[in-house]
């Protein structure tokens, strides 16, 4: 027997997972009588030199274990970590976490408890919600914009199928100067399209004038990029988006800008930034170790040098001005920001930008990009404080897409269920039930090319490789499994423009060829028009609690449940059929067969019921 304390059970902690400050914090240990400890107590600790000890009481004996009962609370926001000390008749001993569940003496893992402000509330309505993401160049298309101002040198292909281009010049450079046209009025002629996938959030990447097609090298953070048309059209998308009942949302790039813009002007083509003007007022937002020519840039990259994003004059042109970048696009009709490259931003820039958007619009979203767990992250030697310190509402939840794939690569629904249950331990609930579940971003290959193919082939292989036959076929069918997933877990289902529709591609710029319109793959379409139809149907699967019974180490069994509501999701790993009962109303099925109140899951099969 060992000494019992498992943190996923409310027999043991409650509540599961963060706590407010000031919230109380119940506990409960098991320790074997034959140990004959004559005391328990909880250590608390955190980066710095802050600490916390906090004493057990013996309540009574149950099974051979001494029943050892506590309660706290925790006045300092911040990330703890905790263990045990127990008192023996030899001397103290420690106790530690062993894997997930499981404990240790003397050696092992501490557990993580994060306290997170009292007032920190990310807004309701995004709970549960259902996310697109676009990359705007590539949805659609419709008229002509004004291009007399797009940065030069620019070229725009002939044809919407044809592949983004990915060849160095002759300098060696690849410029991302191609282009294909995809506008504002396009994405707002297609919005009903986005309504009949039941979408409620629509995420773009950059939109703000920049040479190049992914617009990451911000030229001018107030004007919309020529190609994309007017800010009078933004308005109107945002205008008619909101009729619809959806949301946007801006990525925000704010830990470099572009080398060829109003605020660095390498190209001399603006005439007051800071290398066309040594007096510019942009000066200062930039790192020059020789001016002009030797400057920090960001990742090594000199057409996108860093910025001082604490530096007065950038604060108040991003921030703090009264129009600033968010007060203007927010004035436009913007709901929020993703905040590129999150862990690369101060957290006091993080928080001033919390604060302002929150004072504009309290409904506003705040989203960041960070690709691992978000509560403990460390960045360039800082713990960061994304929810300790209650500023992001969200973030990218790339550990949830690993979790799927590793799962969709080599079945185990243990590992699955310990990798969800890591994030939804660690991060409050209500951050949990907005996290952005992608399975394809614009930053990773397309989820039914990683799900079909492993080719490992240069570029130029790469971009005339396409699924074929049975592999297609399967792929497809794993997708279906993987969408699955992505829907009834916790948080934001984002899809990323065309993976509904079948769009394939390897990494960038495969993975951003142009929608196909006319040419959808209509089966995997009408699986992700169902699943987020109920997504937005229950609340189970919007706000529920989380929890697994795994029949099988190939089949996940995931509940979710909310009051009297719980929805069942089985997704089938395995080579083999496997056979469930049918327990309640079936919802959803996808290569299944139903047989009076069994459902015979076939491989890569999936199901979710309502009880």
């Amino acid at each position: 027997m060992n000494v019992a304390f498992n943190c996923l059970l409310e027999e043991f902690k409650t509540p599961f997972g963060c706590v407010r400050e000031n919230q109380p914090c119940y506990m409960t240990v098991k320790v074997p009588e034959y140990y004959a400890v004559s005391g328990v107590d909880v250590l608390l600790t955190t980066d710095t030199s802050y600490g916390l000890r906090v004493s057990f009481e013996l309540t009574g004996t149950q099974d051979g274990y001494q029943i050892y009962k506590t309660q706290f609370s925790l006045s300092r926001c911040g990330l703890y970590f905790y263990h045990f000390r127990c008192q023996g008749g030899q001397g103290p001993f420690h106790v530690y976490r062993c894997g997930e569940t499981d404990t240790s003496i003397n050696h092992g893992d501490l557990w993580q408890l994060t306290c997170y402000p009292v007032d920190f509330h990310p807004p309701a309505e995004y709970a549960g919600a259902v996310m697109y993401q676009i990359f705007p160049d590539r949805f659609y298309r419709l008229g002509t914009c004004d291009l007399t101002d797009k940065l030069q040198p620019y070229w725009v292909h002939d044809s919407w199928e044809d592949t983004p281009h990915f060849l160095p010049n002759e300098q060696g450079e690849v410029l991302n100067n191609d282009f294909f046209g995809g506008n504002f009025q396009g994405i707002r002629s297609k919005l009903s399209y986005l309504k009949s996938l039941n979408v409620d959030v629509i995420y773009l990447n950059p939109i703000s004038m920049a040479f190049s097609n992914h617009r990451y090298d911000t030229a001018d953070y107030l004007r919309p990029d020529p190609m994309l048309g007017t800010e009078a059209e933004f308005s109107a998308l945002c205008h008619d988006a909101h009729k619809m009942g959806m949301k946007i949302i801006l990525d925000g790039v704010f830990s470099h800008t572009g080398s060829n813009s109003v605020y660095f002007d390498k190209n001399h083509v603006f005439g007051h930034g800071a290398i066309s003007d040594p007096n510019s007022p942009y000066r200062s937002w930039f790192d020059f170790q020789e001016y002009p020519n030797r400057y920090t840039s960001w990742w090594g990259i000199d057409t996108l040098p860093c910025v001082n994003e604490m530096d007065p004059a950038f604060l108040e042109h991003i921030i703090t001005g009264t129009d600033s970048v968010i007060a203007h696009w927010l004035g436009l009709g913007a709901d929020g920001f993703r905040l590129d490259v999150a862990d690369e931003l101060p957290d006091s820039f993080i928080a001033l930008f919390r604060k302002r958007l929150k004072e504009l619009n309290p409904e506003a979203l705040l989203l960041g990009e960070v690709w691992e767990d978000a509560s403990n992250k460390i960045s360039y030697g800082a713990r960061r404080k994304y929810f300790s310190n209650g500023e992001l509402d969200s973030v990218m939840n790339y550990p949830f897409r690993s979790a799927i794939l590793s799962f969709m690569a080599h079945p185990d629904a243990n590992s699955f269920r310990a990798a969800v249950m890591s994030v939804a331990e660690h991060y409050p609930q209500e951050v949990l039930h907005c996290l952005m579940n992608s399975l394809s971003t614009h930053d990773t290959p397309r989820i039914l090319t990683l799900l079909g193919d492993s080719f490992e082939g240069s570029k130029q292989e790469k971009a005339h490789r396409f699924l074929e036959g049975d592999t297609k076929i399967w792929a497809v069918r794993r997708e279906c499994a993987a969408a699955v997933l992505q829907f009834t877990l916790p948080g934001m289902p984002c899809i990323y423009y065309g993976d509904e529709a079948g769009l394939e591609g390897f990494e960038d710029p495969f993975n951003r060829r142009c929608f196909p319109w006319g040419n959808e793959l209509k089966e995997l379409q009408q699986v992700y028009r169902s699943l987020s139809k109920l997504k937005g149907s229950y609340l189970a699967l919007k706000r529920g609690e989380v929890r697994f019974e795994n029949p099988n180490e190939c089949v996940i069994h995931l509940i979710r449940s909310w009051e009297h509501q719980h929805i069942h999701t089985f997704v089938n790993g395995g080579t083999n059929p496997v056979t469930i009962p049918i327990t309640g109303q079936l919802l959803f099925q996808s290569h299944a067969a139903k047989e009076k109140r069994l459902l015979h899951l076939e491989s890569w099969g999936a199901a979710i019921m309502i009880e």
